[in-house]
Parts: C-alpha cells; structure tokens; sequence
C-alpha cells in the first residue's frame, strides 16, 4: 500500500470522526445527573448502578471478544482473520478506556448498596469474605485491567512492528504471547464477571457463569467484526484484502458461537433447576417474575432461535439484507442478557417514574461509553495502517500461492540439470 493512497483511506473516516464525541458528550451529561440524583435519592442512585453497570459489563464484552478473536486467529494459524487482525487489536486495546469507565463501578462497590456483599454479611458471605470484600474487588479489579492491557498491546505492538521490518519473528512472538494469554484470558475474564456482575448477589452458585459471559461476548463481537468488516471494506480500507469468503467465515462463526450460547445458558439453567437448591434456584425465581419473565422469553426466541433459524442457509451469512439486521439486533439482545444479570438484582420501586428513569439512564451510558469507545477506535484506525501490511499469511488470504523458497530452488536446480 502506498503512503498516498493509506493518507488518503485514513481521510475517509473524517465524517465518522464528529458522532462519537457528540455521543459521549450528551451521554456524560445524563450520567452526571444521574450522578448527582444519586446522592439526593437512594432510588434514582439505583437507577444510575443498574443502569451504567449494564451498559460497562456490554462494552467489556466487546474488548474482551475482540482480545480472544486476535488470541484465536494466533494460536490456530487462521489466514482468513489475517484482514480483521488489525481493527479487532484496536478494540481489545480500548482498556484504558475501560479502565476510565470502571471509577463509577469502583465507586458503587465502595461506597454504594448494590452488590449485596457490601451489607449482608450471612453464612454465605463468611465463606467468600476473602473475595468478597472492598479491597479484594479494587486489587483484582486493577489487576484485571493491568492484565488485559499488557497483553492487548503486546500482540498489537509486535503486530505493528511486522508492518515495518516483516520479520516471521514478530508472528513466533504473537503465537507465545497467544498460548500464555489464552490461559490467563480464561482466568481473568471469569474473575471479571465474578467480581462485576455475578456477585450482585453473593449468595448463588453457578460454576458455569464465566463461560456464558464468554459465550455471549464473543457472539456479540463477531456480530460487531461483521459490521465493521462491511463499513472499512466500503471506505476501502479493507477492500483490497477481504474476500466474500471472509464474510461467509465470520457468519459462520457468528453462528457457532449462538449455538454455543444457547447450550451454556440452557445447560447453566437446566443444572440448577434440576438441582433444586435453594441458593441457586432463588437467582432464576427472581428472573421468572414480572417483566424479567418476557425478557427471559425474548433471549430463548430472540437471541437463539431468531439467529439459529435465520443463519442455517450459507448465503444468508453473506447477505446484507440478513445480516445488518440481525447484527444490529445482535446488540438489542446482548444488552437484553446483561440487563437480564443485572438489573433484576438492583430493584426499584414500580411506581413514580424510576423505570423510565432507568431507561434514560441505560441510553444514557450506553451513549456515553460507545461515544468513548468509538472514539478510541477511529483514532487508532487514523493512526495505524487498516490490516497487518507483511504478516506471512497475508498472501494465502488473497488466494495467492507464493512458492516456497526450497520448491523454488530445487526447480532451477532441475532445468539446470536438464540444460547440462
């Protein structure tokens, strides 16, 4: 790629540039106020957890299903993720940004009501007390945060060093970085929704939370990698290097991971009703009363069968009239599963107008945080060439076979044979 025509791609998201801060900036606001509602009113600060906590638990998932994408495409040598490698590093290097966003949380677990293990100190506390305490949640939840951006820059910061010298060190060094960090992805990202979201309610058990909290946010990242896949190959920063295939693969993936989704969750619910014990029954009880029965409703219909049904057929994952709907619905539904974690643990009271204060709040964040997140992202798209320039795979992606160095020398050495 020449430097003219990489100025000239990176120019084309200069009318992208202005939404994101437009977002952020009329999100802050809300979340200020919400902010500020919260010290005048126990219920309208409830309303603010509820409402920003979903919202950080919807974005995490994002950096972290993008972190695994890259750590997958390294330890499985996959060719065809070579064009989205780069856009993905971005995502999963948006821990800093993440790391802005949790003060709020931070501040609700030392200060707030929400997680129950800050009030109710049961039987059942006495037993996790080590883990659940104000000083645990703070250092794991720094470390966590350390962790993800040692490691999302690692892999991007030896991925930009092959754009300039091209060495196949630089991909051995991002294989050993994968095979290290695929462990510790699996620890942290469990801890994480631990930490953040199951203990809400300290009392119930689930050994199955961290891998329906993977589930669900690599189903929505490869849903987000589809569309940011379409939008980059239409400004034609990846129109030189993505295939149809390329979007076939993602869909296929894309319906891996509903499929897998749907047998965790129902595996997570079938174990625990089967059970019958009241420590893990009462965390469904509550989610079957209300409104929360019509969301549980909608995540069955809505979040597998809607998918499952529509991405059967191979064209579908290639069509645009299927997919851009069923990507954009992809987010409806995942911010429906975390408000489905979350939200039924922060009650509020039904009447008084403290449900649509929720609501203006959950717009609110998500707002201000993808308003944040996006404007990350376009910044280190501007400033980094738009896919891994000389990674070795990047030929076979194309469809291009380049003759190896050995087949190529023993064929002069035949027609030298052949000449003498």
């Amino acid at each position: 790629m020449s430097k003219e025509s990489t100025e000239a791609r990176r120019l084309d998201l200069s009318h992208w540039a202005a939404w994101p801060d437009r977002l952020w900036q009329g999100g802050a606001l809300l979340v200020l106020v919400g902010i500020v509602a919260g010290f005048f009113s126990p219920e309208a600060g409830r309303a603010f957890a509820s409402a920003y906590l979903t919202a950080f638990m919807f974005f995490t998932s994002l950096v972290l299903g993008s972190l695994f994408l890259v750590i997958l495409h390294h330890l499985f040598d996959s060719q065809w993720l070579v064009p989205l490698r780069r856009f993905l590093e971005h995502i999963a290097c948006q821990v800093p940004v993440l790391a802005i966003l949790f003060v709020p949380v931070a501040g609700l677990a030392l200060f707030g009501d929400i997680y129950s293990w800050t009030h109710v100190h049961d039987h059942s506390w006495h037993i996790k007390r080590f883990l659940y305490n104000r000083f645990t949640f703070i250092l794991v939840s720094a470390a966590l945060l350390g962790l993800w951006w040692w490691l999302g820059n690692a892999l991007r910061g030896q991925s930009l060093l092959q754009d300039r010298d091209g060495a196949a060190s630089r991909t051995r060094r991002m294989r050993f970085h994968s095979a290290l960090g695929i462990f510790l992805f699996a620890l942290s990202l469990t801890l994480a929704s631990i930490f953040w979201m199951k203990s809400l309610e300290h009392q119930w058990f689930s050994t199955m939370y961290g891998v329906y909290y993977f589930a669900g946010s690599v189903w929505v990242t490869l849903a987000t990698a589809w569309l940011v896949t379409l939008a980059l190959t239409r400004t034609g920063h990846l129109s030189g290097v993505v295939r149809e295939s390329t979007f076939k693969d993602l869909g296929t993936l894309f319906f891996a991971f509903t499929v897998f989704y749907a047998y965790i969750h129902f595996s997570q619910y079938f174990l625990i009703w089967n059970a019958d014990i009241p420590e893990e029954t009462y965390w469904y009880a509550k989610r079957d009363q209300g409104v929360w029965h019509n969301v549980g409703l909608l995540l069955i219909f809505g979040k597998f069968f809607v998918f499952f049904l529509a991405l059967l057929r191979i064209d579908a994952k290639k069509s645009l009239t299927v997919m851009i709907p069923l990507c954009l619905w992809a987010w409806v539904m995942h911010y429906a599963d975390m408000a489905f974690n979350v939200m039924p643990a922060v009650t509020l009271p039904e009447s008084g107008g403290w449900q649509f204060l929720a609501l203006v709040l959950c717009l609110g964040s998500m707002a201000f945080m993808g308003g944040l997140m996006a404007r990350g992202f376009l910044r280190d798209l501007r400033s980094h060439p738009p896919y891994p320039l000389r990674d070795p795979r990047i030929a076979e992606t194309l469809g291009v076979y380049v003759r190896p160095l050995s087949e190529t020398s023993a064929a002069s050495e035949g027609k030298e044979a052949g000449a003498q």
